[in-house]
């Protein structure tokens, strides 16, 4: 690529910044589609907590490479435009992909409006209910947490997602449900031990948490035009009452331009190791990209793709091979005592014992394998009066796979061991609170 040609990415966040950071000073435009200055994700739940502004969130002013609220429609391949909804045009020599990804709105009754007019193929949302997605999401939940104080909230999914979201709404005074069809909560990166520990830190802010728990729809009544969510219906039989829905049922990357540009595409936009589609003169990175059948989905990965594609672009010798992503979760301590918990498992002695005293900051990492294979060995620390849990997967000489929860001081050498692909060399060590220093 010569940089007579003009990079114009689609796609405003954290992925597509970078790499317009990385390419300064080239001819760069970014089309960003939120009118929020840019922002970052990741601490959305902090936002929503009240801990945090939202200008708190905000990533540096990428200056005028970015056009705001502005939407790519449609990529003409052959003139090499792409067009905006605003009935302008962007030419580009190259182009990016950096169009993320979707809250996954799932297949509920009641969820959409089917006599309301049709956008996109769905219908108008019930009012009370929402994804858990955007800076707009974010301050939509907390201008009704502020004008209704104590209200009920339902929450569907326990993934990373669901449980920030609980976790935010619990601490902002909400009477908070929380319905997850797993067996336990975030069972993709924690395995059983964790999650006993992380089920007692949402139950001692007063969440009720139901697992193994299939929601079949929502019950919704009509106010003038529109509809209000009232409650959430169960697959049982059972209806939650609920004055707020939260939708975190994971996200789907955004493929929508790229098919309808004639681009190849499976979960998300296929791309090689130089990050190139299809088409060559056209790349993606972050949670659109897919990358030898892998999407990731987390601002780690995206941040590297974006870092290995401004090198490729610079003609610099550089190759994307994959990321070993980390999934890293710190909220603070609530500002004030939560009252006793609506609901907890008896059976669950860690969660009995966060019943009895005030809940801190909730602190969590886990990293590739955490569940063995028959021959893998299993080291594990728990210290019940600190609440902390810590437990590595190690293969042969080389460790595969860990958890750690509420003391992360040694997450920073186990990554590194991992990331690195290393020999092990004194494991028990690497677990203790000097991190292996």
């Amino acid at each position: 690529m010569t940089f007579r040609e003009r990079v114009v990415v689609i796609g405003g966040g954290l992925a597509g910044l970078r790499l317009a950071q990385r390419l300064a000073p080239a001819p760069v435009t970014v089309l960003g589609e939120e009118s929020h200055d840019p922002y970052n994700r990741v601490l959305l739940a902090e936002v929503l907590a009240g801990r945090f502004a939202p200008e708190v969130a905000a990533l540096p002013d990428p200056g005028p490479v970015l056009r705001r609220g502005v939407r790519a429609v449609r990529i003409d391949r052959a003139e090499r435009l792409v067009h905006c909804d605003d009935g302008t045009t962007e030419a580009y020599g190259t182009l990016v992909l950096a169009t993320g990804s979707n809250p996954v709105l799932p297949p509920l009754r009641g969820l959409f409006d089917l006599e309301a007019p049709r956008s996109g193929g769905g219908g108008e949302l019930p009012d009370g209910v929402h994804a858990f997605r955007t800076m707009d999401d974010c301050l939509a939940l907390s201008q009704t947490l502020r004008d209704r104080p104590g209200l009920r909230a339902v929450v569907i999914g326990g993934g990373l997602l669901g449980v920030s979201a609980a976790r935010a709404l619990a601490v902002r005074g909400a009477q908070v449900v929380l319905a997850h069809q797993g067996s336990r909560l975030m069972e993709r990166q924690l395995d059983e031990d964790a999650a006993v520990l992380l089920h007692a830190h949402l139950s001692g802010l007063g969440v009720e948490i139901h697992t193994e728990c299939r929601v079949r729809g929502l019950a919704a009544v009509p106010v003038g035009s529109r509809r209000t969510v009232t409650g959430v219906d169960l697959a049982d039989g059972f209806r939650l009452d609920a004055d707020l829905v939260v939708l975190a049922c994971g996200v789907r990357p955004r493929v929508g331009l790229a098919q309808a540009a004639g681009l190849a595409v499976g979960s998300g936009v296929l791309v090689d190791d130089r990050l190139r589609t299809s088409d060559p003169r056209i790349h993606a990175v972050g949670d659109c990209a897919e990358h030898a059948g892998r999407t990731y989905g987390l601002a780690g990965p995206a941040l590297e793709q974006a870092d290995v594609l401004a090198a490729v672009l610079q003609d610099r010798p550089a190759r994307y091979t994959g990321t070993r992503a980390l999934t890293r979760l710190t909220l603070a301590a609530p500002a004030a005592p939560a009252g006793p918990p609506a609901s907890a498992d008896p059976e669950a002695p860690a969660a009995a014992e966060a019943q009895a005293a005030p809940v801190g900051a909730l602190d969590l990492a886990a990293f590739g394998e955490t569940t063995p294979r028959p021959g893998d060995d299993v080291v594990s620390l728990a210290d019940t009066t600190r609440r902390t849990y810590r437990k590595v997967v190690v293969r042969g000489d080389r460790l595969v796979g860990g958890v750690l929860l509420g003391e992360l001081s040694t997450v920073g050498a186990l990554a590194r061991s991992w990331e690195g692909d290393e020999p092990l060399d004194q494991l028990f060590h690497l677990l203790t609170d000097d991190g292996g220093s």
